[in-house]
């Protein structure tokens, strides 16, 4: 997971203003090891900064995963988002739908593909939900599912230039 300062080293070498705000952002991002969605982070930041706007909270978040900081899931109660983890290679995510627990994916399904000449691929998405071994202890989670025990989806962005 990034560190606070890492986060706010990022944005400064990106030209972004670190301002108050900024700084609460990236400490509450890199304190808090779940994802949390633009409501969550609006609440948070509200106690601390009055008159804020849901909309300046989204743009933020939004500048901070264009800048690689944060990463967004689309969970099914809705969009959330995490602090970037520090694996400095292409990897996607398990990810916990209990508590959370992300953890990396080493293979990338893109190597299975055989995309045509009739289609260019400028980015992919690839998340795995499931639950983590403790979850399944703990929540009785161990019904077996065709899929092999997880719900696919697509929703984690990485870029390929081409692919």
């Amino acid at each position: 997971m990034l560190t606070k300062d890492e986060i706010i080293a990022t944005m400064s070498a990106q030209g972004l203003r670190i301002t108050d705000q900024r700084k609460t952002l990236a400490t509450l991002f890199s304190e808090n090891e779940g994802y949390l969605s633009p409501k969550d982070v609006y609440e948070y930041m509200g106690k601390k900064y009055s008159g804020l706007s849901f909309d300046t909270v989204y743009r933020n978040l939004r500048v901070m995963q264009d800048l690689g900081v944060l990463e967004q899931v689309s969970f099914e109660d809705g969009m959330k988002f995490k602090v970037s983890c520090n694996e400095h290679h292409h990897h996607h995510h398990m990810i916990c739908l209990s508590c959370q627990k992300t953890l990396p994916i080493s293979f990338c399904p893109m190597q299975m593909t055989d995309p045509t000449d009739q289609f260019q691929i400028v980015e992919h998405k690839f998340e795995i939900f499931g639950y983590c071994k403790d979850c399944q202890q703990k929540n009785g989670h161990t019904e077996s599912k065709s899929d092999g025990g997880f719900r696919q989806t697509s929703s984690h962005t990485h870029s390929h230039g081409g692919y």
